[in-house]
Formats: structure tokens, C-alpha cells, sequence
């Protein structure tokens, strides 16, 4: 019997190879309808809050689908008029003109190009979080002052005080219609996901279909869709202005539009198990289309999150679905342009209302918080929200920046007895603190400088060093302990590191106690009292003092809600194997069970210790996989090859366990283990015969047959830190497979 997962080379993963005309009609088709009810609305609303003709928006929604869709590198991403250009457009609209707009459009479609092929599409990444985070929001309040305006019955401004401005005078002269269109299609969005298999059915469309129906049955005089005919297209026109406004305007649409997509893009990967996104053929899909759209007078396009999202989850797998969405868009324009035309303009500010809050999310503020990021988040929204999208994004980065300046040049020092303890970076900037905490340290003793380091000037070696002569000439002692890098020790030789590397002696946590005992660590007076080579005492100082206000975090979290692993690790008591270190695990991942030879006695045998840690871990824990482990150089296949445990001793009972091993061992031999020695040869059949004993326990051979647990063999060569899987069909090695 094979335990080890065969891999599902037939199986189609999303947008990969496509799988014929059965899978685009069996996922991607409907997964294009529900996009195309979704993208209607989306379009008309987004056009709309610009002062953009709302054709423009259902023009780039097919540019977005059909173009865009057929080239992108992120086939399952959907684009379309951009929600983050909203502001960018309107103030664009305000200034030029809508086909002065367009042709800016074309410009940044062109510019977009030219950085796809470039290949710098990546350093997207580089932005900080904050205030990609914080220029989201600052757009999405922005889009909901903005549309809050048309709701009451106005006309939308081109900044937020301007429309907060407008705020009094709309409450005053309230338009009941618009009010009553817009707030019907709020509630509905906001009730709606409540209904059951409500999902069945996009929120935007049964929003915007909801007030449009209110408003026809009623007769309500309110301002309604406005569909130009296909020979009143506004297309491109050469805008008028100053040079460097222009430049700025194609540099502005290019980078948000970029931006948008790009962190789409990335987010959207997370979302399916397919092949990742190809960032640079993104951009030069999203060039592509921008190019059209602005030829054609459409919105800028840019990759929706949300519209990407519903993509996935309505079950798309290759690129179809986002053709499909636009060549529906494409004839609902064409053939029910009247039905189009009945839509009040207050549902679709409704939706974009709804659309702009949900970009300000409060989990993620919560999140920054925690990562002491909110201070450049609140800088990105307020620059945004007061003064423009570039304002706000410069804003946002110099304070980043100079948060990361301080962060680079800060130390922290904390002098506890006759120990001076040093974090972070040591440069001219934090030395002269450093330098006041050594000078009040007592004459005549012996100081231990310890230094926790990532990097370290010359002008700090210099001020460290000038100190230690000092102390040293006056009686004292001074010894640097250097734990995470050896910046001192190099300077010190003439040698000046100019870029971290890893330090010369093996880490401590996880390095044998005669690595980094002795010398290394001196013996303080609070232990004294002890044997000072006793190095489990030195090691279990050494826990309390460095490691455990590292992993107080972790610990406490697992004392709060009990032990979760999902992963039982049979594995031998020879010392030399560490279980966390070998599969890269920490406290929480394995519940362990270690014996001589690791073994698994027989359902039946007189011990019944082994069975008692299954069954716990099976029944009662729920793991989803059982491994034993095996190693080289086993002492207990040592014994069974050569008979060294003597008869009637404790060691020989539990031998006995071990028995049919050395039966398995006899059976032919797989490549790749012939040349083992025999020692290990039998060690690897042993993990073998272990994973067949482990199915005589029942609860195993149910989990396994109900597909609830998986047994795994390993086998672990100590000398060459490598370690195997073990096949046990054929008592062979294979190597651990790369992650896909």
C-alpha cells in the first residue's frame, strides 16, 4: 500500500491550459453573466461621478472585458473604469474637458506601455502598504462626498470640501425623488447579501433595478441615464494647457491606473490555486486597453479588485469569463439602450456610495495600528481627501520615509547590572546615547557589551571602541558579546562588513550547546550558586534572558486556546534528530511521540504506550497526518543488524517490536537505497513497516479510509542534513518535492 499523495497531473488548475469549450461553458459562462449584471451599474455609476459621458464608462467596460481580458497576465482579473481614477477623473473633466480626458487617457495607455516593457512592474511592491491602503480610502471618501451630493439631487464637485460645502444648501432644498431613489438602492445593497442564496443574484444589479423600478412606478422626477447615440461618440482632442499640467495628468492617470491593477493583480492571486499573475504582460495589457479606450473616448481602465473577486468566486477558470462579460455589455448597449435609459442617476450614486465607504475598511485601520503604520495611513487619507490624489501619496511617503529613517538609525540600550544591552542599528545618529549609558557605568568592573546589531558604522566602532581603551586603562573589563552578526569583531580586524551576513558561530537557537557555551557566555553572579558547566542551566538562562520574550507572543496565544496541531511526528530519540528543526516547525505544529528505533507496535502488543499517543492524536486532537521518521546511523538498527541488545533486558523486549522489519528488510531492494549502508538500508524498511503497523490500529485504518488522514514515512540523512521521503511499496527514498 502507497501512503504518500500521488500528484493530480490531469487535474486543470485555473486559467491554466485550456480545457476546451466544456469548461468555458461549464464555468466561465455563467461566471461572465454574473459579471455583466455587475459591470452595468458599476460602469454607468463611475462615468457619472466624473461628469464623464456615461457612454464612456460602458465603453471601457467592453474595452476592459474583450481586449484587456484576451491579452491580460492575470487572466482571471477583470477590468474596467477604474473606481481609484473617480477623483483623478473628475478634476481631469474640470480642467480639459472630457475629450481632452481622452486623449490624456491614450497618453497614459501609451506610457503604461512603454513601463511594461521596461519590466519594473514589480516595484509596485515596494510602496508601502499604508499608503496604498490610505490612498484607497482617501478615494473612497472622496467617491462617497461626491455622490452623497447626488443623492440629495445636486451635482457632484471635483474636490471634498467643495461638496461638503454644498452639503447645507442640499439638506435645505432636499429633491424628495433622488433621495428616495438612492436611498432605496443603499438599502437594498446593504440587506441584501442577508437574503438566502442572495449570491445567487449580484447586489449592484437588484440595487439599481430596485430604485429604477420605485421610480418608474411611482413617476418620480428624477434625472435619469442618458445613453448617446453611437455618431455623438466624444473622441480624443489635443488638450489645452500648459505642457508640464498635461505631463502630469498622463504620469498621474498611468501610475494610479498602474498601481491599481498591478495590487489587484497580487491580491487576486490569493484568491485560486492557478499559476501566479505575470505582472509585466499585465501592464502592457492594461496599456493596450487604456490606448483603446481613450481613442474610442471611454474611461480610463484599471483592474477591479471587486469585480475580480466575483470572478473567482462565481467559479471562472481561464479568461473567457472577462471576454464573455464585455460582448455582453457590447449588446446589452446596443440592443436595450431604452431599458438603460430608465435608470435614475441617483441608484447609480447609491451604488458608488456604498462602493467608495467599503474601501475605507476599519479591520485594516485596526491592523496598521498594530503595526504602528496608522500615523502614515491618516497622512495618505487627509493629503487625499483635502488636497488631491498626488498630495496625498507624496505626504504618505515622506512620512513613511522618514519613519523608516528613524527606525534605521534607531537603538534602543538598556543597562542592566553590569550588562549593557544594544538593539538595532548603531550609527553616528544613536551612538552618542550609547555612549552616555557606557560613561555611567561603574570604574573597575567587568562589563558585558551585548550587541543585537543589524548594522554598524564606523563612527559607532570608533565611539565603542575609544570607550573600551578608556574603561580597560582604568582597571576595568570589557567583553563585547556580539549575537546576531559580528560587525565589532570584523571592524575590529579591519575588516568592515558593508552588508548583513550571517555570523560566523551557528545561531544559538539552534545550535548544539558547544557551539556557543563556554567563552561565548559569561557566568553571571546570579549563577554562581550552580555548577557553571551545567550548560542546561546556561541554556535555559540563555532561554530566559533572549528567546523567551521573543516567543512569550506564541506561547501565550497556544496557553489561551490549547494545543491545535495537525500533524503527529513518530520519530526516534536519538538526539541528533530535532523534529521542529528538520520540518521548520515551532511550538504548536507537532504533537511528538519519540522512542528507540521509532516504532509502532502492533494494535495487540503488550505496549501500549505508542497506541495510547495515536489515538489521542486521532481521535481527539483530529490530525490530518501521521509521520514517522526515520535516520541515519540508528543505533537501534544498529542493534537489530548485529543482535547488541542482551537477552531479557528492557531494550531487547522492546526490539522485539522491530522484528518484522528485519523480514520487510530482506524484500528487493529500491534504486536509490542500494548503496545505504546496511544499517540505514533497514532503516528506511523500518519506516516502511511502521506505516503498515500504524494501519493495524483502527482509528488510523478509519481516518485513512474516510480520507481524513494521511501517514507519511521520512527518512532523515543527519550527516548531509538532508531528508527523504520514504516510499514504502518499494522501501525507497524520493526526494521532498518542490512546492508548486
Amino acid at each position: 500500500m502507497n501512503h504518500l499523495p500521488r500528484s493530480n497531473a490531469g487535474e486543470h488548475t485555473p486559467h491554466g491550459p485550456p480545457g476546451g469549450p466544456r469548461l468555458v461553458l461549464r464555468h466561465d459562462l455563467p461566471a461572465s453573466f454574473v459579471l455583466f449584471l455587475i459591470s452595468i451599474p458599476l460602469s454607468l455609476g463611475i462615468a457619472h461621478a466624473t461628469g464623464a459621458p456615461l457612454m464612456a464608462g460602458l465603453i471601457s467596460a467592453v474595452v476592459g472585458g474583450v481586449v484587456v481580458g484576451a491579452i491580460s497576465g492575470a487572466p482571471l482579473q477583470i477590468s474596467g473604469p477604474g473606481t481609484g481614477l473617480v477623483v483623478i477623473v473628475a478634476g481631469l473633466v474640470a480642467q480639459f474637458g472630457w475629450a481632452a480626458t481622452a486623449a490624456i487617457t491614450l497618453g497614459a495607455g501609451v506610457l503604461q506601455l512603454a513601463l511594461g516593457l521596461t519590466g519594473i512592474s514589480r516595484l509596485v511592491m515596494s510602496l508601502s502598504p499604508a499608503v496604498v491602503h490610505g490612498m484607497l480610502a482617501g478615494i473612497g471618501i472622496s467617491i462617497a462626498a461626491g455622490q452623497v451630493v447626488v443623492v440629495l439631487g445636486g451635482t457632484a464637485a471635483s474636490t471634498v470640501p467643495a461638496n461638503l460645502a454644498q452639503l447645507p444648501g442640499q439638506l435645505i432644498g432636499l429633491h424628495l425623488g433622488s433621495v428616495l431613489a438612492g436611498a432605496t438602492a443603499v438599502a437594498v445593497l446593504l440587506l441584501w447579501p442577508r437574503v438566502p442564496r442572495a449570491s445567487l443574484v449580484p447586489a449592484p444589479l437588484v440595487a439599481v433595478a430596485a430604485a429604477t423600478g420605485l421610480a418608474f412606478l411611482l413617476r418620480l422626477d428624477v434625472a435619469r441615464v442618458d445613453l448617446p447615440d453611437s455618431h455623438e461618440l466624444v473622441f480624443p482632442a489635443v488638450p489645452q494647457g500648459s505642457t508640464g499640467a498635461v505631463v502630469t495628468a498622463v504620469v498621474t492617470v498611468a501610475l494610479v491606473a498602474s498601481m491599481e491593477s498591478l495590487l489587484s493583480a497580487v491580491a487576486v492571486d490569493r484568491l485560486h490555486d492557478g499559476p501566479r499573475a505575470r505582472l509585466d504582460k499585465e501592464l502592457i495589457a492594461q496599456g493596450t486597453g487604456n490606448v483603446l479606450a481613450g481613442a474610442l473616448g471611454g474611461f480610463p481602465i484599471s483592474g477591479g479588485l471587486a469585480r475580480s473577486s466575483t470572478n473567482v468566486a462565481s467559479g471562472a477558470r481561464t479568461r473567457y469569463a472577462a471576454i464573455l462579460q464585455g460582448v455582453w455589455i457590447a449588446v446589452a448597449v446596443l440592443a436595450f439602450a431604452p431599458a438603460l435609459e430608465l435608470i435614475p442617476l441617483a441608484a447609480l450614486a447609491g451604488v458608488l456610495l456604498i462602493v467608495g465607504l467599503r474601501l475605507v475598511s476599519v479591520e485594516r485601520m485596526r491592523n496598521l495600528l498594530r503595526h504602528e503604520e496608522f500615523l502614515v495611513y491618516s497622512a495618505t487619507v487627509l493629503g487625499v481627501v483635502l488636497f488631491g490624489l498626488l498630495e496625498g501619496v507624496v505626504a504618505g511617503l515622506a512620512i513613511a520615509l522618514l519613519r523608516a529613517l528613524y527606525r534605521l538609525t534607531h537603538c534602543s540600550v538598556r543597562v542592566e547590572g553590569d550588562r549593557v544591552c544594544v538593539h538595532g542599528s548603531l550609527v553616528f545618529l544613536g551612538v552618542g546615547r550609547l555612549v552616555r549609558e557606557l560613561r555611567r557605568l561603574p570604574l573597575g568592573r567587568t562589563v558585558v557589551l551585548e550587541l543585537h546589531v543589524d548594522y554598524l558604522d564606523h563612527a559607532s566602532y570608533e565611539a565603542i571602541n575609544d570607550w573600551r581603551e578608556g574603561y580597560e586603562r582604568l582597571g576595568g573589563r570589557v567583553r563585547v558579546d556580539e549575537v546576531h552578526d559580528t560587525w565589532y569583531d570584523r571592524a575590529n580586524q579591519g575588516k568592515p562588513g558593508r552588508r548583513k551576513t550571517l555570523p560566523g558561530p551557528l545561531p544559538r537557537w539552534f545550535a548544539p550547546w558547544s557551539h556557543w557555551q563556554g567563552s561565548a557566555v559569561p557566568v553571571l553572579p546570579a549563577q554562581r550558586a550552580a555548577p557553571e558547566s551545567d550548560p542546561m542551566l546556561l541554556g535555559m538562562h540563555e532561554f530566559e534572558r533572549r528567546s523567551a520574550p521573543l516567543v512569550r507572543p506564541f506561547l501565550h496565544e497556544l496557553a489561551l486556546r490549547g494545543q491545535r496541531p495537525r500533524q503527529l511526528f513518530i520519530t526516534c530519540s536519538d538526539s541528533r534528530v530535532v523534529p521542529n528543526l528538520i520540518t521548520t516547525s515551532g511550538p504548536g505544529d507537532l504533537f511528538c511521540v519519540r522512542n528507540i528505533g521509532n516504532l509502532v507496535p502492533m494494535h495487540d502488543a503488550e505496549d501500549r504506550s505508542v497506541g495510547a499517543a495515536v489515538e489521542y492524536a486521532v481521535e481527539i486532537l483530529n490530525v490530518s497526518t501521521i509521520v514517522v521518521c526515520g535516520h541515519s546511523d540508528c543505533g537501534a538498527m544498529k542493534a537489530l543488524v548485529r543482535g547488541g541488545a542482551a537477552p531479557g533486558s528492557h531494550l531487547h523486549s522492546w526490539l522485539r517490536n522491530a522484528e518484522p522489519s528485519l523480514i520487510r528488510f530482506h524484500a528487493p531492494t529500491a534504486p536509490g537505497c542500494a548503496e545505504l549502508p546496511v544499517g540505514d538500508r533497514l532503516a528506511v524498511a523500518n519506516v516502511a513497516q511502521q506505516l503498515d503497523n500504524l494501519l493495524g490500529h483502527p482509528s488510523v485504518r478509519e481516518a485513512v479510509a474516510a480520507g481524513a488522514l494521511t501517514l507519511k514515512g521520512m527518512y532523515f540523512d543527519i550527516s548531509n542534513a538532508r531528508v527523504y521521503l520514504v516510499d514504502p511499496d518499494r522501501n525507497g527514498l524520493e526526494p521532498v518535492p518542490s512546492p508548486a
